[in-house]
């Protein structure tokens, strides 16, 4: 049977990673992140995805062994 955290995890894991690599790039642009007070929310939602994506691949790892 497919287990559906492996792609949903590597999913999220690559968009993560995407997002977060763009934050570091606009890290110095400040007008870009006035309307979220000045927080950098790429950064913020990338490295979340990233590890959502991770413990799902966690999860789908640790269920083959079993």
């Amino acid at each position: 049977m497919v287990d559906i955290r492996i792609p949903i995890g590597l999913m999220f894991s690559i968009i993560g990673i995407l997002i977060s690599v763009f934050g570091f790039f606009t890290m110095s642009n400040a007008e870009m992140y006035q309307k979220s007070l000045g927080f950098n929310v790429n950064i913020l939602m990338g490295v979340l995805m990233l590890v959502f994506g991770l413990i799902m691949l966690y999860f789908a790892k640790r269920k083959k062994k079993a």
